[in-house]
Formats: C-alpha cells, structure tokens, sequence
C-alpha cells in the first residue's frame, strides 16, 4: 500500500462529476478509491511497472519491454 500521497486535479462536467460521486457513494467507495484503481489498472494495461511510493523499492521504473 502507498504510503505517501499527491494531488491530482482533474477537471470534468459537473453533471458527469455528480453521477459519478452517486454512484461511488451507492458501492461504498469513495472517488479517490477508484480514481486510484483505475489509474492502476490503466499502468498495469499498458505494462508500466511502478512501486509505490515509501516502499522499499520507491523509485518509479517505468516501461518494461
């Protein structure tokens, strides 16, 4: 798990943000929580390896080929 934390800002339609955070909220998940699975799964799709950050490994290793 990560330990240290950076902000991302990301700007959308409100109406879209809204469906969003109501859907989130119905699952009992918070935005956040999938934002950050996403971008995961979107890393692991396109094969770019990371460790995150205040792991023992925390520096970023990029594309694997």
């Amino acid at each position: 798990m990560e330990l240290k934390t950076a902000r991302l800002t990301v700007l959308i339609d409100p109406a879209k943000k809204l469906a969003f955070e109501g859907l989130c909220a119905k699952q009992d998940v918070t935005p956040s929580q999938v934002v950050r699975r996403l971008i995961r799964e979107y890393l692991a799709e396109q094969g770019v390896e990371f460790t995150p950050s205040g792991t023992s490994k925390s520096a970023s290793r990029g594309h694997t080929s």
